[in-house]
């Protein structure tokens, strides 16, 4: 018999709330993986939305489970688990995802449950209950990642424009409206690799705090496919509110741009999904496409816009952990 610390109903109803936040992580970040592709027309919303959740569900063949590994074991203190905590840290990341989807800000949903995790951690039994390795590595991946995403995007365009210089613009136009179908692609199955993995984490952590499973028991293969479907009907039914900033308002894009926007966010994706490390799709993407506006150059960017957007980064780890430290006391109080 397992060691039952929590009721079967309040297990199953922390598995639907953390398939809920895995939900609203493709809803919330649909707009990463689509919006390039449909801010320079070369698809429209609909079918952007449907090849990105196809992409979303195929890294289920393609990733480890290392972000998954991260999150549900490197993070917080294994031995202060509890259900409470898992609660509190949905709630937190699930509330400020509401705030800044509502707002259009494309904030990021990893780090909100990154912030959740650790306010409710905190709540519980102070500081000493984190994990520093596992939360550095996330935290140093906040700036590194839209950096990285910067770097590739603008080496990605200053490679095409040095390999299509002979090139009229009709013809550049022509041939990478085919190329971003598949840049588009890879960004969505990197979206998939790492986000997917971050509520298996959750899932993980609280299964074996309940005891349903021990700590070296493999992830059961049902919470493998149950969040990679979540995820990708959450990105079908895709937040339209963030596409139209993450599309246009950062910086103008043609289709070559997007291809090396979305070519250099998905080589970041690739790269911290094999290292294990939980980073945000959107300052990703947003790096990219900052990094491909720039080597344009600099006015063709909207620094205004992108400095509202690293102010909502900022923000989210301490937003996200103040209100699932109250999240986690009010579930001490109903759960």
């Amino acid at each position: 018999m397992h060691n039952l610390t929590i009721s079967i109903y309040v297990l199953a109803f922390l598995v639907l709330l953390a398939l809920a936040f895995d939900f609203m992580n493709g809803f919330h970040d649909a707009a990463n993986a689509i919006a390039t592709v449909v801010s320079t027309g070369v698809l429209k919303p609909q079918t952007a939305v449907a090849m990105a959740a196809f992409f979303n569900f195929t890294a289920v063949l393609v990733f480890q489970l290392k972000v998954a590994t991260t999150v549900g074991k490197g993070t917080i203190d294994p031995s202060i688990i509890d259900h409470y905590v898992v609660f509190g840290a949905l709630m937190g990341a699930i509330g400020w995802n509401l705030l800044t989807w509502y707002y259009g800000i494309p904030s990021s949903s990893s780090h909100a449950l990154i912030g959740g995790l650790v306010g409710a951690a905190v709540a519980k039994a102070g500081t000493g209950s984190l994990i520093a390795s596992g939360l550095i590595k996330t935290i140093c991946f906040i700036v590194l990642s839209p950096m990285l995403g910067l770097l590739f995007g603008s080496l990605m365009m200053l490679l095409v424009s040095w390999l299509f210089v002979r090139s009229t613009p009709q013809r550049i136009d022509k041939w990478f409206r085919r190329m971003q179908l598949v840049s588009a692609s890879m960004y969505s199955l990197g979206h998939g690799g790492n986000d997917a993995q971050k509520t298996m984490g959750i899932i993980w952590m609280l299964l074996i705090a309940s005891g349903f499973t021990a700590a070296s028991d493999p992830l059961p293969l049902w919470v493998i496919v149950s969040c990679y479907i979540a995820i990708s009907l959450g990105t079908l039914f895709g937040g339209w509110r963030i596409v139209k900033t993450m599309g246009q308002k950062i910086t103008k894009l043609k289709p070559v741009g997007g291809f090396c926007a979305e070519t250099g966010g998905a080589i970041t994706l690739f790269l911290a999904t094999s290292l294990g490390i939980p980073v945000s799709t959107t300052h990703t993407i947003t790096g990219a496409i900052v990094g491909v506006g720039s080597s344009r150059k600099m006015s063709a960017v909207r620094w205004g816009i992108a400095g509202n957007i690293v102010w909502a980064w900022v923000f989210t780890i301490p937003a996200s952990a103040f209100v699932a430290a109250i999240a986690w006391w009010v579930g001490k109080q109903i759960l």
